[in-house]
């Protein structure tokens, strides 16, 4: 495994815990701060500016197939700073449910697509990915209090209100998740476990699911040793996956056989989310959530094109 040092710049400061980068093609970034309830747009020179106000704690982001923002808000959190640097205690004292929402880019108007499935509240949406027929995997982290926890789940809904499906359940804290470039494989990355999983896509919305002992239907791909929390993912042209991952903060590459290939280290332990950009998608764009940075980092291959 190579032990690699993030080469880039820091590309915007002064982000309320930013989160869900999503690369544009005039060659902007959109990103989320969960702090602040917003969706920003960050230039190629740094410059800000507020896209929407989306309130709760908006988390992933993605372009769906007809050029409006998706995005999973988990309903908000608590927070604590010490020294400049800020993170998530629990959830916030107006906690009422996640919801997956939908922005207007043009117009800046923001619509709750879903905030439940068949009576069961979403808890906190955390990341998502459009598949090749445009519709939407999510997770949905659950919440933790301080003397209990909600698991979480992995969703598949469509755009048009019509269809939203729990179809792996329970998970714990299931954040990041990623389709392999042929569709045909979907990953999801569990914070408090540092485990990397995997299932088959069998149709659309659907799911080859794992007898037990698998906790959550999922093959095991990889599990860091150690105290490391995985947080949110993309993948390579190739097929390897990117994991941002907390505590000793950078990203992880995994090979789809589950090699662990490369750690990027980066400046911070809130290592929270990366997506891929610019010229032939070798610009990887990570959050560094802590202190509410955007970094740009040269990335040593292609990222994967997303569908949507």
């Amino acid at each position: 495994m190579k032990q690699l040092k993030l080469q880039g710049k820091v590309l915007a400061t002064g982000l309320a815990f930013p989160e869900g980068p999503v690369a544009m093609p005039d060659g902007s970034v959109l990103v989320v701060e969960i702090q602040g309830g917003a969706l920003l747009r960050v230039g190629p020179d740094g410059s800000k500016q507020r896209v929407a106000q989306l309130g709760g704690g908006p988390n992933g982001a993605a372009l769906g197939p007809d050029g409006h923002c998706y995005v999973c808000n988990n309903g908000g959190f608590s927070w604590r700073t010490d020294e400049g640097f800020t993170r998530p205690t629990g959830p916030s004292a107006d906690y009422d449910g996640g919801a997956i929402q939908r922005v207007n880019l043009a117009t800046g108007a923001v619509e709750n697509l879903y905030t439940q499935c068949e009576g069961i509240p979403l808890h906190g949406p955390n990341d998502l990915v459009f598949d090749g027929a445009g519709g939407l995997w999510f997770t949905d982290f659950g919440k933790t209090y301080e003397d209990r926890m909600l698991r979480g789940a992995i969703y598949y809904a469509r755009t048009d209100r019509h269809e939203i499906r729990r179809v792996a359940h329970p998970v714990l804290t299931p954040n990041g998740i990623g389709l392999s470039p042929d569709g045909q494989t979907l990953y999801m990355s569990e914070t408090e476990t540092s485990r990397l999983w995997s299932y088959p896509v069998t149709g659309r919305g659907q799911l080859g699911i794992a007898p037990w002992p698998s906790p959550n239907g999922g093959r095991l791909v990889h599990g860091l040793p150690g105290y490391q929390r995985f947080d949110s993912m993309a993948l390579e042209e190739g097929g390897n996956i990117c994991v941002a991952t907390l505590v000793h903060g950078g990203i992880s590459v995994f090979s789809p056989d589950g090699e662990l290939l490369e750690f990027h280290a980066a400046p911070e332990g809130y290592c929270t989310n990366i997506c891929f950009g610019g010229p032939g998608r070798r610009t990887a764009f990570i959050t560094l959530s802590g202190y509410g940075q955007l970094f740009a980092a040269e990335w040593p291959r292609p990222g994967l094109a997303l569908a949507g």
